[in-house]
């Protein structure tokens, strides 16, 4: 060995565990118990002290499973509290650190890096990474009556970084059917199709002769989940065990998460090895490595390519000293074709018959998509292959989230310093390229930047497209609308990509089909007309005035799409009848208002959505120029709240109770409360009530200005309706176009300006019927007849 900086990180141990469900030798381990073994077997691997080992570890950290990666995912058989130090428990490690990672597939290679840029700095001498997923045992058993419990408290600290889900999760996209993950990446292995010229066929076998030598691998590897050798034809022909799951992929090509698997990698400093009595030839240094974050799905320029993997993948070759030439062994993380496609083949330019392979253990789809902890099984072979060829290099790329988190890392036994992370230029060449124009409600004529097919097990299947709007050239996403044959039989033609679709802004999202005529039909528009039938809202005339009463007091009138629905159409209506000139907005029963969204709902898991006029068909719509007024009885909280901010006038009876309490269940006053609030009251009152999510009274919503008018409890709608008999005494057209003006004027900040603004309000107005009629009236002395002409 040259001299080295005793700070040296190096690798000197890694282990893996497989626990193949119902086949001999099965345990039924839990993750912790397979984590624990995989850690072991990299202390054993170490050839030194164990025990000794164990006591020098400092930190530990672990890969989150997948049923700890998502907000609210059921932990079927049970977890542990503190995930890395019931690991380090069960190896009789007390380490001072303990981190469990962000989610996503970059995790054990960006964590390598880490760590062993914390050893160089001299945090930390001796570290130990490791991560398992029981997937298979936890669905085989979840069911059981004798299910095991793997539940398990530990006491300790624990550095959790959370699910690491921002930016790779919206509404907008999850509303269109892109919550999994082989619809998205379908998406961008389409364009990639597309962008390359080849049929649907050619690209099939493009997959097949890509992942075929990978099943090589894979059948004989002792670790792998699923070691049968297949053919490229075997892989890309659709079959009752091949079905397809979103074109163009099928069951063999995505990746396999129900697997029992671990694995672990030790570092320590070069001082810390020796003093462990680690023997040298077991030493393998990190050479390059590089960690950059890819665009938001929809920001990308190309969604054929990510320029981040290209990149990171040659920032770490570059900072090794070396080219793909040097390279012995590579390992390109493979949940899809296309992570492989875009690194190797498109980035730096590998054949995928290369006799070296594109990887080491058989990938994801055949050795085992063991949650966000493949990689750690790739680490551990390449360390085992350069310890075999020494002075060879050895390659990792791994990829997290939609090609949106890649880490790499080039390892050889060759001593080499530790050089610091450059990453950050790579990261502005990524982040350079202008944003992509989106809009999200979109209509017109459109045409299919790319595309996927989703297929259910029943057979039942979904069109998803990413399109741009001909007219303005913004992305969009959208579905194809449902028992729509037309904008199936357009996906499945020869090319999809490029061919024109209209598409409809609907409440649930954007719909796409093949044309105006065929939308209109599909989607026919509703009669602007106030009904009788509504069932969870009530809707009664009185002359001019419409009374809107939420009808859901058994769920205190908070809102859920089809209700949203249902307001949104009653709203509709009225503004369009001009026989309708007030309306008042109230709740059934006498215990609220609105408390808002309906969480009981939101936590289904349904499709959870407000149509494009905003909650409860008020808070994002424009044009509101007839009066409405909220009668507020008893709680109007969050949405509620946002929905009688929405109203022109507010009138509340002395049980009423205002708040935006949506931080007290983590959310955020999305609807326009955080907006028209601090625009309502003074900045800082709203800052305390957006913050703490307080609750005030009538009273004192009254002196901030929020409410209008009080009553007595249970009062509210009459007082309500004594308010609009005041505004209906007077010209329709009058207090319309006084609306008109408020609203055309409300961004003039300087008053004069807002004053002389050229309107043509006022020019309609003394042109109006009831403009004659008032002035008339009132020299007559006689009571005006309003036309709202």
């Amino acid at each position: 060995m040259p001299e080295l900086d005793p700070r040296t990180p190096v690798l000197i141990g890694v282990g893996q565990i497989i626990d193949r469900f119902g086949e001999e030798g099965y345990e039924g381990l839990s993750a912790v118990d397979l984590a624990a073994r995989a850690a072991s077997r990299a202390l054993d691997d170490a050839e030194a002290d164990t025990r000794g080992i164990a006591q020098a570890i400092d930190t530990v950290a672990g890969i989150r499973q997948f049923e700890i990666s998502t907000p609210g995912a059921p932990a079927p058989l049970g977890k542990s509290n503190n995930y890395p130090r019931s690991v380090a428990q069960r190896l009789g490690a007390d380490p001072r650190r303990a981190v469990l990672e962000v989610g996503g597939g970059q995790g054990p290679q960006h964590l390598v890096t880490e760590l062993a840029g914390n050893i160089a700095a001299g945090r930390s001498r001796v570290a130990l990474i490791f991560g398992s997923e029981a997937i298979s045992t936890a669905r085989a058993l979840a069911q059981s009556p004798q299910k095991p419990d793997f539940s398990e408290t530990v006491d300790g600290s624990l550095e959790d970084r959370g699910f690491g889900l921002k930016g790779l999760i919206s509404m907008e996209l999850a509303n269109h059917g892109l919550t999994d993950a082989p619809s998205q990446y379908a998406l961008l292995e389409n364009a990639r199709r597309q962008r390359l010229g080849l049929t649907k066929t050619e690209y099939a076998q493009q997959i097949g002769q890509l992942f075929a030598p990978f099943t090589a691998v894979a059948a004989g590897n002792p670790y792998a989940s699923a070691p049968v050798k297949r053919s490229a034809d075997e892989l890309t022909t659709p079959t009752e065990t091949n079905r397809p799951i979103a074109e163009p992929y099928g069951r063999y090509v995505v990746a396999r998460d129900q697997v029992n698997q671990g694995a672990a990698v030790l570092l320590a400093s070069v001082e810390a090895a020796r003093e462990l009595g680690v023997p040298e030839s077991k030493w393998v240094f990190v050479h390059g490595h590089a960690d950059v974050r890819e665009r938001n799905l929809l920001d990308r320029p190309d969604l054929s390519a990510s320029p981040a993997a290209q990149l990171a993948s040659k920032a770490a070759l570059d900072m090794a000293g070396i080219t793909t030439y040097n390279v012995s062994t590579w390992d390109f993380y493979s949940c899809f074709p296309i992570p492989v496609f875009n690194a190797a083949i498109d980035g730096l330019e590998l054949s995928a018959s290369d006799p070296r392979r594109l990887t080491l253990t058989g990938g994801l789809p055949f050795f085992g998509g063991a949650g966000n902890n493949y990689s750690m099984h790739a680490i551990a072979e390449t360390v085992q292959r350069a310890r075999k060829e020494p002075g060879s290099f050895g390659f990792v790329g791994a990829n997290g989230g939609i090609m949106s988190k890649y880490s790499t890392a080039v390892y050889s036994t060759t001593p080499k310093q530790w050089q610091q992370d450059l990453s950050h230029h790579v990261q502005e060449l990524v982040d350079a390229p202008a944003a992509v124009p989106q809009v999200s409600r979109a209509n017109g004529w459109a045409t299919i930047e790319t595309y996927t097919v989703k297929h259910d097990r029943e057979g039942r299947k979904v069109g998803i497209v990413i399109g741009r709007l001909e007219n303005t050239g913004e992305r969009f996403v959208a579905m194809g609308l449902e028992n729509d044959q037309e904008i199936l039989t357009l996906l499945n033609s020869d090319e999809p990509i490029g061919q024109r679709v209209w598409a409809v802004s609907t409440g649930p999202g954007n719909r796409v089909t093949t044309t105006a005529e065929r939308a209109q039909a599909l989607l026919p528009a509703k009669p602007l007309a106030i009904r009788g039938d509504y069932e969870y809202i009530t809707a009664e005339r009185e002359g001019h005035l419409l009374t809107v009463t939420i009808n859901r007091p058994e769920a205190r009138n908070s809102l859920f799409p089809p209700a949203h629905e249902e307001l949104a159409e009653v709203f509709d209506a009225f503004f369009a009848d001009r026989d309708l000139w007030v309306a008042i907005v109230t709740g059934a029963g006498d215990k609220a208002f609105s408390a808002g969204n309906d969480l009981v709902y939101s936590a289904s898991g349904k499709p959870n959505y407000i149509p494009e006029s905003g909650f409860a068909g008020l808070t994002s719509r424009r044009g509101m120029t007839k009066p409405v007024i909220a009668a507020v009885n008893g709680f109007a909280m969050g949405g509620g709240f946002e929905t009688a901010l929405a109203c022109h006038l507010v009138v509340a009876d002395a049980t009423a109770q205002f708040a935006l309490s949506e931080v007290k269940v983590g959310l955020v006053a999305g609807a326009g409360g955080v907006v028209r609030l601090p625009r309502a009251i003074p900045e800082k009152v709203a800052y305390e009530l957006v913050l703490t999510g307080r609750r005030i009274g009538a009273q004192e919503a009254k002196d901030l200005g929020i409410v209008n008018r009080t009553a007595p409890a249970g009062q509210a709608l009459a007082a309500a309706k004594e308010l609009a008999a005041e505004i209906m005494e007077n010209s329709p057209t009058s207090v319309r176009v006084s609306l008109e003006v408020m609203e055309a004027t409300r961004g003039i900040a300087d008053v004069v300006d807002a004053v002389t603004a050229r309107t043509s309000a006022f020019d309609d107005l003394m042109s109006s019927a009831d403009a004659i009629e008032g002035l008339t009236a009132f020299a007559t002395k006689r009571a005006p007849q309003w036309k709202n002409q």
